[in-house]
């Protein structure tokens, strides 16, 4: 989530389309609509705490939720990436000839400095107030980080570090040898499920991913295939956001997969999703203890912003509650492109109602604030839902801000957007991904493509 925020009652949201009334996607419902952030408003007009989008992440993580785990295929959630290479340990340094300890055995192996204070795996570690030379090290002026002792390797199960690829990896998820912090699996995540895939980082500034996905595929009644993407995005200025995100992802998709194929309208079956999600959540604020809540009265509950798409062989439907986006890209770009959602925040529903210009509402300090989230103690909640009919084949972006900051018009957004990503859409996420951290990766970014129209199962991208 980004930018600071304040608490402020909101007007009517503008009407979304009605069920059942498909449009073609030229344009967003609503019109064009400037960008927004994520933090919350609210009715009690007390500024909400600032966002961690733009701030530097801090040193260790706190205790958070369980990382996100892999699900039956049906779900299509969210799996860690396999990590890539990572550099070999570095040898160690011998001592230099008739260098003794002070009982006048050999020396024993000199091991660097601990990282951010963290106390050296043996007894045999340099002191921080003397260089390596002062302790008899050849070698001068620095620090040398030896390999651990053989003789109290880790055990044969035991995670490894994956900096120096000798450490034991302690509860906290740093290593014990080098202290470097392990990478947590929801900090790089990468699902592809059938034709429709998606991508999601923690990006360069956060201290964790508060984003959250679920992809799937089903078959409607008659057998024709569809596809189905939901992302969520943990408003960062709640109480633990990241289990939000995913609590509301999954619930969302598991609607989605167990409505569509009972003939139930992609439309009516989104809105029932998104009521889905906002139980999920509510859930979480139930589950937090009385004497928790005593001891932490200004924790707020749970939350997360929802945006979801349905596609099958002729129609494309979207739902959304907060900020989070659907963009259309034709494949051969010979239309537009187009957004079909309208954010849920202050600026955009000043602009809406008509109470303010454009220009004067997005310099407002409340611009950012969002007006409508997932959580116990959300507004009413009014899910969002549109049907299109696309005349020509494209792709269906759905992502949250930390992507559509960074191309936030429709055609920024296309011109993003690989030519071949209909083909290929887990590399054409990652290509957005990528596309978002080289812009700077202030916040969490997800995206994820959904090919139209649907593709039939078993045809995954190349």
């Amino acid at each position: 989530m980004s930018a600071d925020a304040h608490r402020h009652p909101t007007p009517a949201a503008p009407a979304a389309p009605s069920p059942g009334a498909p449009a073609q996607p030229g344009a967003s419902p609503a019109g064009p609509v400037p960008h927004a952030g994520t933090p919350r408003a609210s009715a009690s007009g007390a500024p909400a705490p600032a966002s961690s989008a733009h701030q530097a992440a801090p040193g260790r993580n706190p205790a958070g939720a369980d990382p996100q785990a892999a699900v039956p295929s049906s779900y299509g959630t969210g799996v860690p990436a396999a990590p890539g290479p990572h550099p070999a340990a570095p040898a160690a340094q011998p001592a230099s000839a008739g260098d003794t300890a002070p009982n006048g055995a050999p020396a024993a192996p000199v091991q660097g400095p601990p990282v951010q204070g963290r106390p050296p795996a043996s007894g045999t570690g340099v002191r921080l107030d003397r260089r390596a030379s002062d302790e008899g090290v050849a070698g001068g002026d620095d620090y040398t980080l030896q390999a651990p002792d053989p003789r109290v390797a880790p055990e044969p199960h035991a995670a490894v570090c994956v900096a120096c690829r000798a450490g034991r990896v302690d509860d906290d998820g740093y290593c014990e040898n080098c202290g470097h912090a392990q990478p947590r699996e929801r900090d790089h995540m990468e699902q592809e499920c059938g034709p429709v895939a998606a991508v999601s980082d923690r990006g360069l500034r956060h201290h964790r991913n508060e984003d959250a996905f679920a992809v799937g595929t089903t078959t409607l009644p008659d057998g024709a295939p569809v596809s189905v993407a939901v992302v969520c995005d943990g408003v960062s200025s709640a109480t633990r956001p990241d289990e939000a995100s995913l609590a509301a992802s999954r619930a969302a998709n598991a609607s989605l997969l167990d409505a569509l194929p009972r003939g139930t309208h992609p439309q009516q079956a989104m809105h029932e999703a998104i009521l889905a999600a906002s139980e999920a959540v509510d859930a979480l604020a139930g589950e937090q203890l009385s004497e928790a809540r005593d001891h932490a009265p200004q924790q707020n509950a749970p939350a997360c912003t929802i945006v979801g798409a349905v596609v099958t062989a002729g129609l494309l439907v979207v739902g959304w509650v907060g900020d989070s986006r659907v963009y259309w890209i034709p494949v051969d770009r010979s239309a537009p492109a187009a957004r079909l959602t309208e954010d849920d925040s202050w600026a955009a529903q000043m602009v809406a109602a008509g109470l303010m210009g454009e220009a004067e509402a997005y310099a407002d300090h409340r611009a950012h604030a969002i007006t409508g989230w997932l959580g116990a103690d959300a507004y009413e909640l009014e899910p969002h839902t549109a049907a299109f009919k696309p005349d020509r084949p494209g792709v269906v972006v759905v992502c949250t801000d930390g992507l559509w900051n960074y191309a936030e018009s429709p055609d920024d957004m296309a011109e993003a957007v690989p030519a071949d990503a209909a083909a290929r859409p887990l590399h054409a996420a990652r290509v957005l991904v990528g596309h978002a951290l080289d812009g700077g990766g202030h916040d969490n970014v997800t995206v994820a493509l959904v090919p139209f129209p649907a593709v039939p199962q078993g045809a995954g991208s190349a």
